[in-house]
C-alpha cells in the first residue's frame, strides 16, 4: 500500500508544486507510478483559472475513479479545492482528502490519514522553501524554477489575484540555492516561472529585483540555458534588456503576454501599456536584440470588442511577425471584474475571430529564416510520432509551448538532455527541420564572481 500516482493541471507553477508533493511522498517511502490503475493514492493537483480548466479537473478526476483500483483513495489539491470544493464533494463523494492550494506538504498527512478530510489553510498560494524536498517530474535535463507567487496586478480578466492571493517573492539567496542544486545535478535549461518575473521582489519594495537575480544567476558559468517565461512589457526595462545583451547563458527568448493591442480594449482590460508603448518595446527588443524571439498570449472576443478592434489585432499580428503566439478566446469568470462589463460577445462570434487569427498568425510565420543556420540544440529524445526522428530545441522553444527542431541525421548522437551543433535544413508550421553536425562540450558549473 505505498503506492502513488499523480496528475498535475495547469501551469508550470503548478507543476513544481506537484513536484514537491513527490519528494515529500518518496523521502516517506512512498513510489511513484505511471500507471493510475496499480496506484495505492492517487494526487491530482487541479487548476482553477478558467471554466475550462475546471471542466478539465472534474473530467480527470472522473476517469480517475473509472481506472482506479476499489481500494485505492483519492487525494485532491490545488486551486479547484478553494473555489469548487463543495462541488466536487458533490460529485465526488468518495474524494478521500482535499488539500488547499497553499498546503502541499501536508500531502503526507492526507495520505495517511485513515479517514476522510481536508486540511485549508489561509494561505492561497505555495511557495517551496528551503528544506522541503522536491523530485522533477521533468526529463532530467530541464527544469522550472519558480521564483514568485500571487499576483500584484488586476488584469480585469483575471482572477489569479483571487485564486493565489498577493505577490509573494523567494529571496535571491533562496532562489540561488535552488538554481545552483539544479545546475550541478546537470541540469541544462532551468526555466524561470512567475505569474510575472517583471515583479520579483517588489512585494519587499524592491523595485529591480529581477535585474540583481539574474546578475547573481549569470555568475554561475556552465552549460546550461537560463530561460524567462511570462515577462510583462512594462517590466522590460533597459536594465533588463541589456543583462538579455550581454549574457549568452540567458536565452534570448521572452514570452511577453500582450492579450490586445487596441488601446481601448487595452484599457478595459486594466492593462498598463498602450499600443505605442508595446510598438517601442518590440521594436528596442528587436534593434538591441536582433537574435531574439518573442512569444506572446492574444485574446479574442474581450466584452465590447468591435469587429474594428478585432481588425486591428489582426493587422497587427499580419506586420509584426510575431515568432509564437498562443490564442485565447475571451472566458468569462463571474468573480472578475470583467464579468460585469456589457458588450459580452456570443461564443459563435469568439470562435469565428479565433479562426481568423489562428489563420492569420499561422500565414505570418517565418520559419524559413533560419534554414541554412547552424544553431546550438538541445536534444530531448525520440521524436513522439517516430523513433526514427529525434525532437530537440534551439533557444527560441520553450518546452511544451513552442515548436521542436526535429532531426532526421542523428547518426553524431550520444546521448539524450545534451548539446548539439544542428544544421537547420527546413521548416513546417513552428517546426524546424535538421541534422545534427557535432556534439558541443559541455563545461561544469562553477561560480564566478568578477573583482569590483
Amino acid at each position: 500500500m505505498n503506492k502513488v500516482h499523480f496528475t498535475s493541471l495547469g501551469c508550470a507553477r503548478n507543476l513544481v508544486d506537484t513536484e514537491v508533493m513527490i519528494g515529500v511522498l518518496l523521502r516517506a517511502g512512498f513510489m511513484a507510478v505511471a500507471d493510475p490503475r496499480e496506484a495505492d493514492y492517487l494526487v491530482v493537483n487541479t487548476c482553477g483559472f478558467l471554466e475550462s480548466a475546471r471542466e478539465e479537473g472534474f473530467k480527470t478526476i472522473e476517469t480517475l475513479f473509472e481506472e482506479k483500483k476499489s481500494t485505492a483513495k483519492i487525494i485532491v489539491a490545488g486551486c479547484m479545492v478553494r473555489g469548487s470544493k463543495e462541488s466536487l464533494k458533490e460529485r465526488f463523494p468518495e474524494i478521500h482528502y482535499f488539500l488547499g492550494s497553499g498546503d502541499m506538504e501536508k500531502v503526507l498527512e492526507a495520505v495517511l490519514s485513515e479517514e476522510k478530510g481536508e486540511y485549508l489553510s489561509d494561505a492561497k498560494s505555495y511557495l517551496q522553501q528551503g528544506e522541503i524536498p522536491r523530485t522533477l517530474s521533468t526529463p532530467k535535463h530541464y527544469a522550472y524554477l519558480k521564483i514568485a507567487e500571487g499576483c500584484k496586478k488586476r488584469c480585469s480578466f483575471c482572477i489569479i489575484p483571487l485564486i493565489k492571493g498577493k505577490l509573494v517573492s523567494k529571496t535571491v539567496s533562496q532562489v540561488m540555492k535552488e538554481f545552483l542544486i539544479l545546475v550541478n545535478e546537470g541540469v541544462k535549461e532551468v526555466i524561470l516561472i512567475a505569474q510575472d518575473l517583471g515583479d520579483f521582489a517588489k512585494d519587499r519594495g524592491e523595485t529591480n529585483g529581477l535585474e540583481e537575480l539574474l546578475k547573481e544567476m549569470v555568475k554561475v558559468r556552465g552549460d546550461h540555458w537560463i530561460r524567462l517565461l511570462y515577462l510583462y512589457p512594462d517590466e522590460i526595462t533597459d536594465g533588463v534588456i541589456q543583462i538579455l545583451k550581454e549574457n549568452p547563458q540567458i536565452c534570448p527568448y521572452l514570452d511577453m503576454p500582450l492579450q490586445h493591442i487596441n488601446d481601448r480594449i487595452l484599457k478595459r482590460m486594466h492593462r498598463k501599456t498602450d499600443r505605442a508603448q508595446i510598438e517601442e518595446i518590440l521594436t528596442k527588443l528587436r534593434k538591441e536584440i536582433p537574435e531574439i524571439v518573442i512569444r506572446t498570449s492574444l485574446m479574442v472576443g474581450f466584452p465590447g470588442e468591435t469587429e474594428e478592434e478585432f481588425l486591428e489585432l489582426l493587422e497587427f499580428v499580419e506586420n509584426y511577425r510575431l515568432d509564437n503566439v498562443g490564442i485565447f478566446k475571451y472566458s468569462k469568470e463571474e468573480e472578475s471584474y470583467s464579468a460585469k462589463l456589457d458588450g459580452h460577445l456570443s461564443e459563435e462570434v469568439k470562435e469565428e475571430r479565433f479562426q481568423r487569427l489562428v489563420k492569420a498568425q499561422q500565414e505570418s510565420l517565418d520559419g524559413e529564416k533560419h534554414i541554412g543556420k547552424r544553431l546550438k540544440v538541445l536534444i530531448d529524445g525520440y521524436h513522439e510520432e517516430s523513433k526514427e526522428l529525434l525532437a530537440g530545441r534551439f533557444y527560441g522553444q520553450c518546452p511544451e509551448i513552442d515548436g521542436k527542431v526535429i532531426i532526421n541525421d542523428w547518426r553524431k548522437v550520444s546521448s539524450f538532455g545534451e548539446f548539439y551543433e544542428v544544421e537547420i535544413t527546413d521548416s513546417i508550421g513552428y517546426d524546424l527541420i535538421g541534422r545534427v553536425l557535432a556534439p558541443l562540450k559541455s563545461r561544469k558549473a562553477k561560480l564566478c564572481i568578477s573583482p569590483s
